[in-house]
């Protein structure tokens, strides 16, 4: 167990350029959080114990403390700061900036996303800057390294993205006609609703509820018959509905989650997750090959339907993801960063 010496506690600032507006701990139940934000709140939350946590977002215009840190405005993180440690989410101008600001402060950026080709010079540039990449899978990792290629290649790592410790299965009984769709609708939704009309000509009972976190427009065109939107759901209303179905039916072939939360927190619930297999990360985090299919084939969709119908697997969390491993992650990478000022010392319990 961590034992700290809460005299001196060594400060983390985690800075979020790309966030709409500022978010806190409350918005993990009240719904309309994407992932990138989710696990930011969580990783920030769990890191509290062993550091003084800021986390500087876009979109506040207050400063707050929260059991997430202290949240502030981003136009504050824009000086030198005072952190044995600056985790930037995304944007890798963004840590170039802060370089220039934090000459001598261990810099790492903290990568959601797979970069576009316009970002191919960011290797070179991070490379120079000292910069270490923080990836959210070892598939992300091995994309991204094979993206900027071995000459433009900065330190990179990767820590998974958490599950909270309590998701486990219960005894919610399934609907066996009840599929479930949970994010953003740019994440396939449209090939998701093709998929699904095309099982409802052989099994006109089905049913496919949709939760959009509501945080982007996106056109999906028509609407089979059989679609229920849920809308924003908090997150334990979202985990009662993956209780509740048989699956999560996400065999979509064209958006490449670079984790996939939703994926690893229906499995931690229980519930199966029907995804299109070598696409992202669908292989690391959804590893039991019963759940991964080819997306173009319907016979193939068709058919592990109906055997789940017959009998549903009983998934469980990969311990892996669990909120409690993650957060030893990344407290040993930032215990690296702080030495030789960090205060943390370890004991057995």
């Amino acid at each position: 167990m961590m034992q700290v010496n809460h005299k001196s506690l060594p400060r983390i600032s985690l800075v979020d350029p790309c966030c709409a507006r500022g978010y806190d701990v409350p918005d993990l139940e009240n719904g309309g959080l994407g992932g990138t934000e989710a696990t930011v709140l969580r990783v920030a939350r769990a890191l509290r114990s062993n550091f003084e946590v800021e986390l500087y977002q876009n979109g506040r215009s207050d400063a707050y403390r929260s059991p997430a840190g202290h949240l502030l405005p981003l136009s504050h993180a824009y000086q030198r700061l005072n952190s044995t440690a600056i985790v930037v989410i995304n944007r890798w101008k963004m840590a170039l900036k802060l370089r220039k600001l934090n000459s001598d402060t261990p810099i790492f950026l903290w990568l959601h996303v797979y970069p576009g080709r316009h970002n191919r010079k960011m290797g070179a540039a991070l490379k120079e800057a000292g910069v270490t990449v923080i990836c959210v899978s070892k598939t992300h990792a091995r994309s991204l390294t094979a993206f900027l290629g071995s000459s433009n290649l900065p330190q990179v790592t990767a820590i998974y993205n958490p599950l909270d410790d309590y998701l486990r299965p219960d005894d919610t009984p399934r609907d066996p006609n009840r599929l479930l769709f949970a994010s953003s609708p740019h994440k396939g939704l449209a090939e998701v609703f093709e998929q699904f009309s095309a099982l409802r000509d052989t099994l006109p009972d089905l049913k496919l509820a949709v939760a959009d976190p509501g945080y982007l427009n996106w056109e999906t065109g028509p609407v089979p018959e059989g679609v229920t939107f849920l809308g924003s759901l908090s997150h334990a209303a979202l985990v009662r509905q993956m209780r509740g179905s048989l699956c999560l039916f996400y065999p979509q072939t064209s958006f490449a989650e670079t984790f996939g939360l939703v994926m690893a927190e229906a499995n931690a619930v229980g519930t199966p997750v029907l995804v299109h297999a070598g696409l992202g990360a669908n292989d690391e985090i959804v590893p039991d090959a019963n759940q991964r299919i080819d997306g173009h084939d319907p016979a193939q969709i068709m058919s592990r339907i109906e055997a789940w119908q017959r009998a549903t697997p009983r998934m469980n969390a990969n311990p892996a993801f669990r909120l409690s491993s993650i957060a030893h992650a990344w407290t040993n990478l930032l215990c690296g960063a702080a030495q030789p000022q960090t205060h943390l010392q370890q004991s057995v319990a």
